[in-house]
């Protein structure tokens, strides 16, 4: 028995004529990588989703309660590290639904919830200027949102604010 560590397994088939012959068959996909998903916003721009961050939005908070200043550094925290992990691509917050339940008010005011998930995802679209080759650049841009579920956004069904980020006015574009 052959091993399978070399560079691919090999299998054996037979030919009309009833020669055996081997047939290699490698690991790498030969389709080029594909996209997590598409979104498709609301001015018609299709955006293929390249990499997505999903967390707790109150993950890991072992004292005091959602409150504005608590939300303002979950904000800002999250700006900062989809910054670091993108530095080529700028980043935009969509602004984040909030709640304010009937609930006494702390030391740092009124209770303020954020929707339960934060996400950070990295969107590739085509080139903004016509000027650009289609085949050379691309646009991009990285988008911080609150969504209620862990569902992953997908073509018309994205949250509203999600489609109605203005790509035109905040992506850049790149070259590959």
């Amino acid at each position: 028995m052959k091993s399978l560590a070399g560079i691919g397994r090999e299998r054996r088939r037979r030919d009309t004529a009833g020669r055996t012959k081997r047939k290699t068959m490698h690991r790498r996909s030969k389709v080029p990588t594909m996209s997590l998903t598409r979104v498709l916003l609301a001015s018609g721009r299709s955006l293929d989703l390249g990499e997505l961050r999903l967390s707790s939005t109150y993950g890991g908070m072992l004292d005091g309660y959602p409150c504005k200043p608590v939300n303002e550094v979950k904000i800002k925290s999250l700006l900062h590290s989809a910054e670091r992990a993108s530095p080529t691509a700028p980043v935009h917050l969509v602004p984040p639904p909030r709640e304010y339940p009937d609930q006494y008010a702390g030391g740092f005011g009124p209770v303020e919830v954020l929707p339960a998930v934060a996400c950070v995802g990295v969107f590739r679209s085509t080139a903004l200027d016509p000027a650009h080759d289609p085949v050379l650049y691309r646009s991009a841009l990285t988008v911080v949102w609150f969504q209620p579920t862990a569902q992953m956004p997908s073509g018309c069904d994205a949250e509203d604010a999600l489609r109605d980020v203005p790509w035109e006015e905040l992506a850049r574009d790149y070259a590959l």
